[in-house]
């Protein structure tokens, strides 16, 4: 019984897992999400489930950890974890199961690259006091729940820390504090972030991309792509929505991510007579997703405007679900160009 529910619940994470294969009955292979396995080759998978008398464990033979299959999950998903402890235990036969590897791993424990330093050594918003004035002009600004915090980082030389990353990526002087995000991709590995400025620094945001293979898109790592998603053109839009990612820029390709389309629903900031925005509305469409197109009684920008404004989350999930079941005009209108696009919001 102990084992069916240890193969339950792997099974569970299997989707997160990068080329997830079983192998045998009691031997599982996948990449791994611990070190993002190897760099140079995406098809190398050295993550492996396995079982050792009546227990199954987890082992990586590119960065050497090992850890109990318990542990593995918890790593990938806390909540999931109690689900499986609250099973595994249920009857009450609390056993504490002290893994023993008995083999020596193919290498040594992968210390952590250049973009793991860098990001250490700045501060999450959540271990700051709340009377710093970070947290007073941002977090508190734009009233980001608690239990995001940790996702924010206070940097208070952006040029300095950009270039620990990217050498030269910007001049050393001069420089200036910035949020930093990071974005994390499907195994949790750091691949890119983006600095919002605090003051009128211009360009208000700036997303820098260390790993050319990946896309700009920010939440891959929680987000569960067996259920509808949310798309937002901001990350920290995506935080106040139900399962939700947000696209770092206009070029992001969600195809890259084995994302159902008609499963996606892709809010864009409400600007109607933004001609880019209205061009990327009509490929959406095109490619199958579904669409929200702000009410013109909005004044607000995006949905973060909308929290400050006084809506909670759940009255603009209400208006995301209103507003993407009806036909739309919309009017791309300046000196040179005026274009009249009717779209057909597509359903669930």
């Amino acid at each position: 019984m102990s084992t069916y529910i240890d193969i339950k619940f792997l099974n569970l994470l299997s989707s997160r897992l990068q080329k997830f294969k079983r192998k045998s009955e009691y031997l599982f292979n996948f990449r791994c999400p611990h070190c993002g396995d190897s760099q140079k080759s995406s098809t190398k998978a050295r993550g492996f489930i396995y079982q050792k008398k009546n227990d199954m464990f987890f082992k990586c033979h590119n960065c050497g950890v090992g850890q109990s299959l318990g542990n593995f999950i918890k790593f990938m998903d806390p909540l999931l974890h109690k689900e499986y402890i609250f099973e595994k235990f249920k009857d009450g036969k609390d056993v504490k199961v002290k893994p023993e590897f008995d083999f020596t791993p193919t290498k040594v424990l992968k210390k952590k690259n250049r973009y793991d330093k860098a990001l250490n050594q700045l501060v999450p918003f959540s271990r700051l006091p709340v009377s710093h004035p970070a947290v007073q002009q941002f977090i508190f600004k734009r009233l980001i729940p608690k239990e995001h915090w940790d996702k924010f980082y206070l940097c208070p030389k952006f040029h300095e820390f950009s270039n620990e990353i990217i050498p030269g990526k910007f001049p050393t002087k001069p420089d200036h504090p910035r949020v930093v995000i990071p974005f994390y991709d499907r195994s949790g590995s750091f691949f890119a972030y983006q600095g919002r400025a605090f003051g009128r620094e211009r360009p208000k945001y700036i997303t820098v991309k260390f790993d050319d293979t990946k896309q700009k898109i920010y939440g891959l790592e929680r987000v569960d792509l067996n259920k509808p998603v949310m798309i937002t053109e901001g990350p920290i839009d995506s935080l106040f929505l139900d399962n939700a990612i947000a696209l770092a820029g206009a070029d992001a390709d969600l195809d890259t991510i084995n994302i159902q389309h008609q499963q996606c629903t892709i809010i864009f900031d409400n600007e109607p007579r933004n001609e880019q925005i209205v061009n990327r509305m009509i490929k959406a469409v095109d490619k199958n997703f579904n669409l929200v197109v702000w009410p013109q009684s909005l004044e607000v920008k995006d949905i973060n405007d909308m929290i400050i404004s006084g809506k909670s989350a759940s009255q603009i999930q209400t208006l995301i679900s209103n507003n993407k079941k009806e036909e739309y005009i919309f009017v791309i209108n300046n000196p040179y160009i005026l274009i009249f696009s009717i779209i057909f919001i597509k359903l669930y």
